[in-house]
């Protein structure tokens, strides 16, 4: 997954690593609640068109985010790697708009023949360096990191909640089941690593109302969550707060990120319940208000 690329700043060949993608229907979640707080997060303009990442090191193992306005070169540079083919990843001069010291995400593919990855030196005059986010401690970063897990091993996690959570759809429930620990992230290039997996409390949420496009629940906040998902399909909100991602629909907001199958069920972390997925069951109010958002996801990635 090498390639050559100009690191702008010292006028020096870049070893390419890894790339993700940055654009209003698909970004690293752990960067912001929506496209334009995830460009804010790098000092991006959000453009409609959107950026590519390139992660790499120059010539003395220093690391550089580079931002391109040639997305759909990185996407298929990324479609290219996850086949197992080698892409030659060198954006053109004139399509990179920043090259940002130090990156914002992990990456585990490793430069040979360089000197071990560090910030380059402040006296560079780039700026302070991007750092992966800490995610040790329970935040607004580890739930959207949650949640993109949730969403890429979707079967992992229903298949774990089986007919638990199915079972709770018709009848409301006092008390939560007790927790269980989440299968381990899985390793991924330039995608957050998590080593605190939030844990699973089924028995939570119950779906029961049949009048209102909004399942009533016996956890508060993700009756909250789910109402704000619903104002969403009356007033769209900033880009990138609904969109799909790997065939689920996610949505972000203030304190919840909810990820969720237009056919199938949802899970909803909060801020304020660290480390626990918090399943809907699908009963008869759900499947509208996940109708609603992907349709919303859908429209808003063909405006883009």
């Amino acid at each position: 997954m090498d390639g050559n690329a100009q690191d702008t700043p010292e006028e020096d060949a870049l070893l390419v690593l890894t790339a993700a993608m940055l654009t209003p229907g698909g970004f690293p979640g752990v960067l912001g609640d929506d496209y334009p707080a995830a460009c804010l997060r790098l000092g991006l303009e959000p453009l409609a068109g959107g950026y590519g990442l390139v992660f790499g090191q120059d010539s003395a193992g220093a690391r550089w985010t580079v931002a391109t306005t040639d997305a759909a070169m990185v996407a298929c540079a990324l479609a290219a790697w996850d086949c197992g083919l080698e892409y030659d990843l060198s954006p053109d001069e004139s399509t990179m708009v920043a090259s940002l010291p130090g990156w914002p995400l992990p990456v585990a593919v490793a430069a040979p023949g360089v000197p071990a990855p560090h910030d380059p030196d402040e006296t560079a005059g780039a700026g302070p360096a991007l750092a992966p986010p800490d995610t040790s401690v329970w935040g607004p970063q580890q739930r959207r990191l949650g949640a993109d897990e949730i969403a890429i091993r979707w079967r992992e996690w229903r298949d774990q909640i089986g007919s638990a959570a199915e079972n709770t759809a018709d009848a409301d429930t006092s008390g939560d089941a007790p927790a269980t620990k989440a299968p381990d992230a899985p390793a991924a290039p330039a995608a957050p690593e998590s080593s605190h997996a939030p844990a699973t409390r089924t028995g939570t949420a119950t779906d029961t109302d049949v009048e209102t496009p909004v399942p009533a629940l016996s956890h508060d906040g993700v009756r909250r969550a789910l109402e704000s998902a619903e104002a969403y399909t009356r007033e769209p909100p900033p880009p990138g707060r609904v969109r799909t991602t790997y065939g689920a629909v996610r949505a972000d907001g203030p304190g919840w990120s909810l990820v969720a199958r237009t056919d199938d069920m949802a899970f909803v972390l909060l801020d304020d319940a660290p480390g626990e997925v918090l399943p809907v069951g699908r009963g008869p109010a759900l499947p509208p208000l996940l109708e609603a958002l992907g349709r919303l996801a859908t429209a808003e990635v063909r405006s883009g």
